[in-house]
């Protein structure tokens, strides 16, 4: 079947536009509020309405040709990080990680601190660095947070003398994204995760809206600040949302199929799988538009999806996302992921809802979905013959002399001589 084209177009000089901005702002997670106005202000300029909950998740609003069953797509705003949780003796200090990342990849990044009175400048290193003071010990290190420490750009060699410049316990600190886009579409970066799929979404969001076409119910693009902690979501939905899917980073890695030149589809997280009807409706778009796509299932591994329906929310989730290498890490993607990732949410936003039934939280079964109808839930079987058709009364099978081996009748024939000959002895007639 050709591929259709998608009524709508693309800007994606917007898409890395956006990319770079939202790389610049510094936004890990419980220090939000900066990249929430930014995005904010992006929607304004689009031309979208928006809420903003008390510590700021974000919902913006495009109108459909129906209120309900409406939708959600959601990206996450909040990135990594560190704080600051020790001021050593020697003027260093001892950092934790803000959400779930390596120690491993901290080690060389430039990072700036937020203390209270302003920022300063410093650098992550293992807690011994030279090879020339340590010899091989450097290389024999545990791999830990423990193990690092952070070496800030000030005159400071104990803990007073950094008290002295500002800096306290529970200070936030951001890395250095370290960002490169190369002429040949790869992009290198930091927090990819989520900001990709952030300037994805704003993307498909502008291509809506520009092309003057209105979707078939309502769509709430969300953008949420606590996904890396786990609580993502749980704010921003309310009842009408029946449909959720959520736009994140896909691994590419050994073992996994998804791809960093495509849009990924992933059927199953650490939580679980996700609705089979939305996720095989999202599969369905992506063939009807030719868009390159991958099917995937991720065994560590938990999104905004995740928080929401855990939350108690009863709403049909998905997830999809760009294919990146080394999550979590110095992350690497392609242009044509993200240029998948916003066509197929452009496609979702425009697409029908799952059910109409789901318009209300409750109802009967008129409406309902079906996965599976009668004749494909019988599982193929050989009949087995009835007992009483090949055996006697007695067990025996009819005919079971005249059908064994002329070895088996001689065995017979030898075990009857003998009893004959045993009987005769003990007849004393």
């Amino acid at each position: 079947m050709k591929p259709q084209k998608l009524p709508i177009e693309f800007d994606y000089a917007f898409l890395e536009e956006t990319l770079l901005q939202l790389l610049a702002i510094p936004s890990p997670v419980g220090l939000t509020d900066g990249i929430v106005r930014y995005v904010a202000c992006r929607l304004e300029a689009i031309g979208l309405s928006y809420e903003i909950t008390r510590r700021g998740a974000i919902r913006a609003t495009i109108a459909g040709r129906e209120s309900r069953p409406a939708r959600a797509v959601v990206a996450h705003l909040d990135t990594l990080g560190a704080m600051v949780r020790q001021i050593k003796p020697n003027g260093r200090l001892g950092i934790v990680p803000i959400g779930h990342w390596s120690a491993r990849f901290s080690c060389g990044g430039r990072l700036t601190i937020f203390t209270d009175s302003g920022q300063l400048r410093g650098t992550c290193l293992p807690l011994k660095t030279s090879g020339h003071a340590f010899g091989d010990e450097i290389d024999k290190q545990p791999i830990s947070w423990e193990h690092v420490e952070v070496r800030v750009d000030i005159a400071a060699s104990s803990s007073a003398e950094m008290s002295a410049a500002g800096i306290n316990i529970g200070d936030w600190i951001a890395f250095d994204p370290q960002v490169e886009i190369l002429p040949n579409g790869y992009i290198n970066s930091r927090y990819l995760d989520d900001k990709a799929a952030v300037a994805a979404l704003l993307t498909a969001c502008k291509a809506i809206v520009d092309s003057g076409l209105i979707p078939p119910v309502d769509v709430f693009p969300l953008f949420t600040i606590t996904e890396e902690v786990g609580s993502g979501s749980s704010a921003a939905l309310h009842g009408d949302i029946a449909e959720m899917v959520s736009l994140d980073i896909a691994i590419a890695a050994p073992g996994q199929n998804s791809n960093e030149h495509a849009v990924t589809i992933c059927f199953q997280d650490m939580s679980g799988p996700f609705d089979y009807h939305l996720t095989h409706k999202l599969a369905t778009l992506a063939r009807q538009y030719g868009i390159d796509h991958r099917r995937d299932v991720f065994r560590f591994y938990r999104s905004d999806s995740a928080a929401a329906v855990e939350a108690g929310n009863d709403i049909r989730t998905a997830l999809i996302g760009f294919g990146a290498d080394a999550s979590h890490a110095q992350e690497r993607t392609h242009r044509t992921a993200l240029e998948a990732l916003a066509t197929l949410t452009g496609a979702y936003m425009l697409s029908e809802p799952v059910a109409r039934r789901d318009r209300k939280s409750m109802g009967t079964l008129d409406g309902f979905t079906e996965q599976l109808t009668p004749e494909e839930m019988a599982v193929p079987a050989s009949p087995l013959p009835q007992p009483d058709a090949f055996l006697e009364p007695d067990g025996s099978m009819p005919g079971t002399q005249e059908h064994l081996p002329s070895t088996a009748k001689a065995g017979e024939a030898d075990e009857a001589g003998a009893a004959d000959r045993n009987s005769t002895a003990k007849d004393p007639s």
